[in-house]
């Protein structure tokens, strides 16, 4: 029996890679998810179960509910991983960068907790885990897209756990600092289509 039923977003590379594999080693049921179908036939291949998930309302439904069929509503645990970097000076960052970071980091994940949420609190236990970073509680230049929705996600967690006290379910962040992952080279794209980085 598995010691537990866990959903992980963001599981194409890094610390969501890394908890997938690590967790189920240590007998959890994960489902590892990504945005990308080929990331999700990757981590099949590699002996994880795998789909897709990105932070669109649509897919974060679907998503919720696949998870809650597939434990016939006994979800043990969520750990929120998915997010992006738009690097840039603030006074460079337009309206639609700040849009889709607060998208990725932000409003999907909250909008996936709250689809998760009820089949915990009928339970009367479930852990949230929500992965924040240094960068939500000190600010860093030219990372004021990225501060600004680790910010928010250690506001929001930490109401949201207040919230929740007494109900079983726990709530908690991690802050981790600087790790070897791609999320450097996952967020030039993001740079190079919104910011005007020749006339800064």
């Amino acid at each position: 029996m598995p010691k537990g039923a866990i959903l992980i977003t963001g599981c194409s590379s890094g610390i969501g890679y890394d908890a997938a594999h690590a967790l189920q080693k240590r007998g959890w049921r994960v489902f590892a998810t990504c945005r990308a179908a080929e990331d999700v036939a990757r981590l099949e291949s590699e002996g994880l179960e795998s789909y897709v998930l990105d932070v669109d309302e649509a897919s974060v439904a679907a998503g919720a509910a696949l998870a809650l069929e597939k434990t016939d509503g006994a979800l043990d645990a969520l750990f929120n991983n998915a997010a992006h970097a738009t690097p840039g000076a603030v006074e460079d960052l337009p309206r639609d960068a700040l849009r889709a970071i607060f998208e990725t980091s932000l409003f999907g994940q909250f909008d996936l907790i709250n689809r998760v949420l009820p089949a915990m609190r009928a339970r009367g236990k479930g852990r949230i885990v929500n992965n924040s970073s240094v960068l939500g509680f000190v600010g860093l230049r030219y990372r004021g897209a990225y501060c600004s929705t680790k910010f928010a996600m250690e506001g929001m967690t930490d109401v949201l756990r207040m919230e929740l006290a007494g109900s079983g379910v726990h709530v908690s962040v991690v802050q981790p600092g600087p790790i070897t992952t791609k999320i450097r080279e996952n967020s030039r794209p993001h740079y190079e289509r919104r910011i005007e980085w020749k006339s800064s």
